[in-house]
């Protein structure tokens, strides 16, 4: 009898395991695959661009994320999936494990290849066509409350901590909070130290020392409240909208076309079209509108012409679905990029002093808090809010953005959460060339 059960439990494995599929693909030939692009990983023979770069980030981004929605404690509390793709792509480059080809073909598909303003683009266009555009315009019209309030909680939150701690005030305002709150490294961190070499005289160098590892902690910090917030979600339904941001709207998948219709092909190919053409609107707006970052700009042409109506529904749908697509299936290979090209785990171990991690944490916890309050102020869900106006103002711009909502499962709310990253920095540079010489 024993003999029979052992034999029909080995059958059961057997079946489960011939059945099992990674993002729906046969774990057999998925982990075949893997081995291949691993085998020529390592020995010198991964193609470089699209073929090298795209085959890589999936195989690794399929593999992470399904153990990380598998993992006890990190898929339950931390966002699952998403943070294992983002850190352990980041530990395989810091701990030398991938050799320098496959890294470097990595940053360059990511950088020069252009995969991180594919991805964001796609999904910008795609997210904001596929909401009403009455929803679209009652949400945009008050999403400056949260963002202000976030910056207000975030500073009160660090001050309070600083004199807890014994340290400056102001000093940790103008070396914490604003580098967080900036909106990542090129739109931030950099034009901060510019306006700091000339109220402190300070090398530019030993600005960014200062400025970038509490930059880098706050971005991880963002990413594990994002899980955290999604784990709250489930909690406390009362504070979500599951991923409306509006309360009593529905903005997922509310266009006027037939949302519930099967994409076609044709409908990808226009999504990726029109999408591509939209981010060239923005690179040409700045000619006329200098100094504006061109994701703002594209994002504001694009609202126009949903809220106008010139847009064919045909075309909406198309880049809808792909927004979906990219959503899907493209969101692993970036988390693990993002985690192999922009996440320094040096820069967060150089951070890792208690002062400093109980500062970042303020900070983090006042961006959610202000931002969730100044939400229910104007009728967003607090959570929502939280994430689109509050995490995405304290990560590292739109990188952090999609790692951020990623672990949220809040995907949909990218426009919101780059007018975060873009509104907010732009408020941040404000503030800190009016406040600089006073905290210096």
């Amino acid at each position: 009898m024993a003999d029979a059960n052992l034999r029909d439990h080995i059958e059961n494995v057997r079946g489960e395991m011939s059945n099992l599929q990674i993002k729906g693909i046969p774990a057999v030939y998925f982990f075949l695959f893997t081995l291949i692009i691993l085998l020529a990983s390592f020995l010198g023979k991964l193609p470089g661009g699209m073929v090298g770069g795209f085959a890589l980030t999936m195989a690794l981004g399929y593999a992470f994320e399904y153990i990380g929605d598998r993992l006890p404690v990190v898929s339950t509390y931390l966002g699952g999936g998403p943070i294992v793709c983002i850190f352990a792509g980041a530990a395989l480059v810091y701990w030398g494990v991938l050799p320098e080809a496959a890294i470097k073909t990595v940053d360059d598909f990511m950088t020069d290849g252009g995969f991180l303003t594919f991805y964001v683009v796609s999904l910008i266009v795609g997210s904001i066509f596929g909401i009403e555009a009455r929803l679209l315009f009652k949400a945009g019209a008050r999403f400056a409350v949260p963002i202000f309030l976030a910056l207000i909680f975030a500073v009160l939150f660090c001050a309070i901590v600083a004199f807890v701690l014994g340290l400056s005030s102001h000093q940790s305002i103008a070396n914490v909070v604003y580098p967080i709150l900036g909106g990542g490294l090129g739109a931030g961190v950099f034009p901060i130290a510019e306006i700091y070499q000339l109220a402190a005289n300070m090398e530019t160098e030993e600005i960014l020392g200062i400025l970038i590892p509490p930059m880098a902690l706050g971005n991880v910090f963002a990413i594990i409240a994002g899980g955290l917030l999604y784990r709250l979600s489930l909690a406390k339904p009362h504070l979500s909208g599951n991923g409306n941001l509006l309360k009593g709207e529905d903005t997922i998948g509310t266009n006027t076309s037939t949302p519930d219709e099967e994409s076609s092909y044709g409908d990808l190919a226009t999504g990726i079209l029109a999408s591509g053409t939209m981010a060239m609107v923005g690179g040409l707006l700045t000619f006329v509108f200098t100094g504006v970052h061109e994701y703002a700009l594209m994002i504001i042409a694009v609202v126009l012409l949903k809220l106008l109506g010139v847009v064919p529904l045909s075309i909406q749908k198309g880049c809808s679905s792909w927004f979906k697509f990219m959503a899907m299936y493209m969101t692993p290979a970036l988390l693990v990029g993002i985690g192999m090209s922009y996440t320094d785990l040096g820069l967060v171990y150089a951070a890792l002093n208690l002062h400093t991690v109980l500062l970042v944490l303020a900070v983090v916890a006042g961006a959610v808090v202000g931002a969730g309050l100044g939400g229910l102020l104007v009728g967003f869900h607090f959570i929502e809010s939280s994430l689109a106006a509050g995490l995405c103002m304290a990560n590292m711009g739109g990188t952090g953005d999609v790692a951020v909502l990623s672990a949220a499962r809040r995907m949909n709310l990218i426009p919101f959460a780059q007018i975060a990253s873009r509104l907010g920095g732009a408020l941040i540079l404000i503030v800190v060339g009016i406040t600089i010489p006073f905290l210096v």
